[in-house]
């Protein structure tokens, strides 16, 4: 006989707290069934009732609820705003392929990097690659405590309160999990949810959505949870960060285990070992694609044993033993109505074409780049012509416009049997179309070539560069200052009013004080409010302290991304050094040069860029002035462990025997070592292999250590 069940009004508060931990384990039991296994045992009536008895019991009994309560995954109170999680691990993106050849090149790289012959006995995974949102879901003691999506990479949002909502997650792990477990995949929407959410908004009056994946990523976005739990979202798992041990040894197996611990898995992920097998795959899974419930942008491939992924190793953005091969743009014919110059940050004029609107791939196109002078005239880098019959692009053209992903349009080619007789060749500007100053292309000293961009000789008197450094100044990569976006950016800087007026970085962090002391009051102004602007302010304050990498990367240095900005903090370790440094490279081939130089992954033209930006008294002025609001934060050296080449600087040259150069160069670099490109007085160890020959020299004229291959590998126990 059942036992019976005690009416919620006559629960003694152990009864309660013993009831609620029975429910949120049927409850949790019935959605694994539902979701993971698509076989429910009762039906949604009984459901129903089993999730009102959890909420009339938390009701009455509100201090009892648990972090694991059906209440919490349906939606909690609304945050006020997202706090930030670093991931343990970084959050990497993948390298694209789009091409058989491309796919047959990343295979022997592969074998190349690990030295072996392409001989079919490495392993590679093929999965789907989900058009939704980087996740991360992190377990401690097999129980859900935090969720955050890839944000940089190396910091994300925590979304915690509105993962709960995805049913399809589980919020506990089974006893054989690992203490520590980050699982991560990708959230999403479906096609039939989509449709449907768009077909209620139509009903309703409202705005509807423009495709799935920002749909998905607006939705989880979202301050208040029960808005997120209404949208459906659904989850892929396919990856991980942190684990205290693993489960398995090659990423199938990984799969496998997310598969038994009651995470969603995609079905068409297979496991093959021949180039022909993997793109036979994809052509595969590209006959399918229109017909699947979610959409995919392409296919990734991954090293399946997880001991060679850990020998290949990552990139500064990407791992080295996984690719995405992305699946053909989408093409449409449509009218060039005018071409426009954009001014850059760093005062390149990009001619963008003005289009007659066109839906490619689902997406209303109304621009497209031109790239550059050249691009329009039809002709390459190389002075080859870029379009079939060598046409250039003109306004009035009927042209093919290509849209892959989320890459910008760009124009293919032109319909020449359409051209307007009146159509006239473009003639590209010679003078900046905001400021007035000389435009003009540069000429590379050591080829005499031109240089493809055109660019605006005004620098910070240009009022388009310096209102576009700003842009970058506070994106998500820079400085990602909440609450000052694109069109805040456009108001304070076209703003003529002392107290509101953002002219350089520097005035971010002085706007406070300026209103203060003035009549104007920003939150009096239409678009903003008294707690907007409190939480504007906050985020200035909250990054008045930042990472050397971002500071550096925001300023905008000509050839100076987020990669280089990162080599560039683990190189000097604090801006005090960087720029002193920099100063001292002005003298080239000096000391301070060769070692700029001689960083593996900054050549030449980056390294006269940035010298070249710390000799501009303009600049100085205003990092100066950015460095009475800021301060930088020194660089964390890597976690390593006891490795004895923490912070050391370390040369390879010559035929390496028992490795490859990539390989002996991700090594030291995982063990904290800076892998240098040239030998100098800094140089603290250089290995070489058999004919080693000037930098071995140099070596020993400097006076130092050399070691053989093997007294290295004994030397990082290896």
């Amino acid at each position: 006989m059942a036992d019976k069940v005690i009416a919620v009004d006559d629960l003694s508060e152990d009864e309660a707290r013993a009831e609620l931990e029975r429910l949120a384990a049927e409850i949790a039991r019935h959605d694994a069934l539902y979701h993971g296994k698509d076989r429910p045992d009762i039906s949604d009536a009984e459901y129903d009732a089993l999730k009102r008895r959890n909420d009339d019991i938390e009701a009455r009994f509100p201090m009892l609820v648990r972090t694991d309560s059906p209440s919490v995954r349906v939606g909690a109170a609304p945050a006020g705003v997202f706090s930030q999680v670093t991931h343990a691990r970084p959050m990497l993106s993948l390298d694209n392929t789009f091409s058989d050849e491309d796919v047959q090149d990343f295979v022997a790289s592969v074998y190349r990097f690990l030295g072996q012959f392409p001989d079919g006995s490495i392993a590679f995974t093929a999965e789907p690659k989900i058009d939704g949102l980087s996740m991360s879901i992190r377990y401690e003691n097999r129980r859900l405590v935090t969720a955050a999506t890839r944000g940089d990479g190396t910091t994300g949002e925590n979304v915690t309160a509105n993962i709960l909502t995805i049913k399809e997650i589980p919020t506990e792990l089974p006893a054989d999990a690992p203490d520590i477990v980050e699982v991560r995949g990708e959230v999403y929407m479906a096609k039939s949810d989509f449709f449907a959410l768009n077909a209620q908004m139509e009903a309703e009056g409202k705005q509807t959505y423009v495709n799935p994946r920002n749909t998905a990523a607006g939705s989880l976005r979202q301050l208040d949870p029960k808005v997120t739990a209404s949208r459906k979202l659904k989850f892929f798992a396919y990856a991980w960060g942190e684990m205290a041990d693993m489960p398995a040894d090659t990423q199938w197996g990984m799969v496998e285990v997310f598969k038994r611990w009651g995470f969603p898995v995609n079905p068409l992920t297979r496991r093959l070992t021949s180039v022909e097998n993997i793109i036979s795959h994809y052509r595969e899974i590209g006959l399918k694609r229109a017909d699947l419930d979610y959409d995919i942008d392409g296919v990734v491939y991954k090293v399946d044993r997880l001991d060679l992924q850990a020998r290949l190793g990552f990139r500064s953005r990407s791992p080295r033993w996984a690719t995405a091969h992305k699946f053909p743009a989408e093409q449409a014919f449509t009218k060039v109505e005018a071409i426009d110059i954009q001014v850059g940050r760093t005062g390149a004029l990009t001619p963008v074409a003005r289009l007659e609107p066109i839906t490619v791939g689902g997406v209303v196109v109304t621009n497209a780049t031109l790239h550059n002078a050249d691009y329009i005239e039809g002709i390459g880098n190389g002075g080859e012509r870029i379009r079939p019959e060598g046409h250039d692009i003109r306004e009035g053209d009927t042209v093919i416009v290509q849209r892959a992903g989320d890459v910008i349009p760009q124009i293919l080619d032109v319909v020449l049997e359409k051209r307007p007789v009146e159509a006239v060749k473009y003639a590209f500007r010679t003078t900046c179309p905001v400021c007035g100053s000389h435009a003009v292309r540069e000429r590379n000293e050591k080829t005499g070539k031109l240089d493809s961009v055109t660019r605006c000789t005004g620098g910070f008197v240009c009022s388009a560069q310096a209102k576009e450094h700003l842009k970058h100044f506070v994106s998500r990569n820079a400085f990602d200052i909440e609450g000052l976006g694109m069109k805040q950016v456009d108001f304070f800087f076209d703003n003529e009013d002392p107290a509101l007026m953002i002219r350089t970085a520097a005035d971010i962090f002085t706007l406070k004080r300026r209103q203060e002391q003035s009549l104007t009051k920003l939150e009096n102004i239409e678009g903003f409010g008294r707690v907007s602007v409190r939480k504007l302010y906050e985020a200035i304050d909250a990054r008045r302290e930042i990472a050397l990498n971002r500071f550096i990367f925001a300023l905008g240095i000509r050839h100076v991304g987020e990669t280089t900005a990162k080599l560039l903090a683990k190189t000097y370790g604090s801006y005090k050094n960087f720029a002193e440094a920099m100063r001292a490279a002005e003298a080239k081939f000096g000391e301070a040069w060769n070692e700029l130089n001689g960083i593996d992954g900054i050549g030449e033209v980056v390294a006269a860029s940035i010298v070249e930006f710390f000799k501009e008294t303009r600049n100085l002025d205003v990092v100066n002035r950015l460095l009475d609001e800021v301060t930088p934060l020194d660089a964390e050296a890597a976690s390593t462990g006891n490795s004895p080449v923490t912070g050391k600087t370390v040369v390879f040259t010559g035929s390496l025997e028992r490795f490859t150069r990539d390989e002996a160069k991700a090594r030291a670099e995982s063990l904290g070592a800076k892998v240098a490109g040239s030998v100098s007085k800094k140089t603290d160890y250089v290995v070489a292999g058999p004919g080693a020959g000037s930098k071995l020299d140099k070596a020993r004229e400097l006076g130092v250590t050399v070691m053989s291959e093997d007294d290295w590998l004994e030397f990082i126990g290896s």
